[in-house]
């Protein structure tokens, strides 16, 4: 038989609740994670969602440039041979790797 856990949250006044302790273990959700609702007859059924492929800030934020140079093209600017050199001088020893996972947040 499966064992059942309840627990309960509070709602604010803007309508937001902390995720439970239990319920964040049981899906292992972290910090920015997306929670999935499914709403049935009466009930609603919380999962953990699947990560986007794409980050929906990004896109966002790219349809915002879009908007602002079709709507300001004269404040476009070339970047001159002297600017990419100081930006290479001063990234010249910083090792990023694109792949490694971020640091959990403190």
């Amino acid at each position: 038989m499966l064992a059942t856990l309840e627990t309960e949250s509070t709602l604010t006044d803007r309508f937001q609740t902390t995720v439970p302790e239990a319920v964040r273990r049981a899906l292992r959700l972290g910090k920015r994670d997306r929670i999935h609702y499914t709403i049935r007859a009466n009930e609603v059924v919380l999962s953990r969602s699947e990560t986007p492929e794409h980050d929906p800030v990004i896109g966002k934020f790219l349809d915002f440039l879009v908007r602002d140079i079709d709507a300001h093209p004269e404040r476009l600017q070339s970047v001159d041979a002297s600017f990419v050199q100081r930006l290479r001088a001063l990234t010249a020893h910083v090792d990023v790797n694109l792949d490694a996972p971020l640091p959990p947040d403190e």
